[in-house]
C-alpha cells in the first residue's frame, strides 16, 4: 500500500499572538487538566501560527509541562498544541508503554524518550512506507488504516530554542507525522482508508493483530 497524496493543509489561524498568550496561560493556571479537543473543532483544521517568541520562557515551559500532563494522563504517545486549543506549532511526543513483543517487532516500535518539538517539518528518508491501524485522541473512540513513510528526517526547535535534526523509523516516524500533521491543519482521518474505520471496541476485539491483513480481507479496503 502506498501513501496516498499529502493533503491539503487547513487556512492559517486567525488568532492574533494575544488570543493564544490568553489561550496558553488558561491552560497552565487551570485547576483541572484541560480536555482535548475534538474533531469538528476550527482549532483542529487551521495552520497553527509558526512559535517565534509569543511566550515567554515560563509560559512555553508551563505549556510544554502541562501538555506532557494531558498526554500520560490521555493516555497517548503524542499531543499537539492545537488539541488544546491553542494554535501554535508546539508538540509533545514520548512513548514508553510496553507492547506484546510480536506487535512491537511487526510495527518496529521502540521506546521514545521526551520530545518538545517548535516549528517541527518532516521529509520522507526514502519511499517506503507502513501501513496499520491509527488512532487520535482528537477523534475519540476510533481508528483507522493509515499508510505511514517508515523513515522520516525531523527539523525543528528545541524547547530551549536550539536547532534540532533527527532522523526516526518505525513507529516512533509514525508519532513524528501524526503530530507533524496536527500543527499543519491535519487529521490521520485525511490520510486513512476509510473503509477500516472501526471503533475500538471492535478493534479490540477483532483486529488488534500485529497487521492488518485480516482487516483488509473482512472490510474490504484496497490491498496494493
Amino acid at each position: 500500500m502506498t501513501q496516498q497524496a499529502r493533503p491539503q493543509p487547513g487556512p492559517p489561524t486567525d488568532y492574533s499572538p494575544a488570543r493564544i498568550r490568553d489561550a496558553v496561560r488558561s491552560v497552565i493556571e487551570a485547576e483541572t487538566l484541560p480536555p482535548i479537543v475534538q474533531a469538528g473543532h476550527p482549532v483542529l483544521r487551521q495552520f497553527a501560527a509558526p512559535y517565534d517568541g509569543q511566550l515567554n520562557a515560563a509560559e512555553l515551559d508551563g505549556l510544554i509541562a502541562r501538555m506532557r500532563e494531558v498526554m500520560h494522563a490521555a493516555p497517548g504517545v503524542g499531543l499537539a498544541a492545537p488539541q488544546l486549543g491553542i494554535p501554535l506549532q508546539i508538540a509533545v511526543l514520548e512513548d514508553q508503554y510496553e507492547v506484546d513483543p510480536a506487535s512491537a517487532a511487526a510495527r518496529s516500535r521502540e521506546p521514545l524518550a521526551f520530545t518538545a518539538v517548535i516549528n517541527p517539518k518532516y521529509q520522507p528518508v526514502g519511499n517506503d512506507v507502513d501501513t496499520f491501524y491509527e488512532g487520535c485522541l482528537s477523534v475519540g473512540g476510533y481508528q483507522a488504516v493509515v499508510a505511514r513513510y517508515r523513515s522520516v528526517e525531523l527539523n525543528c526547535l528545541t524547547q530551549d530554542g536550539r536547532p534540532f535534526r533527527e532522523t526516526y523509523s518505525g513507529w516512533q516516524a509514525r508519532i513524528v507525522q501524526h503530530e507533524t500533521d496536527h500543527l499543519h491543519g491535519m487529521l490521520y482521518l485525511d490520510r486513512a482508508e476509510i473503509r477500516s474505520l472501526t471503533t475500538n471496541a471492535e478493534y479490540a476485539a477483532r483486529w488488534a493483530q500485529p497487521g492488518i491483513a485480516e482487516a483488509q480481507l473482512a472490510l474490504g479496503f484496497r490491498q496494493d
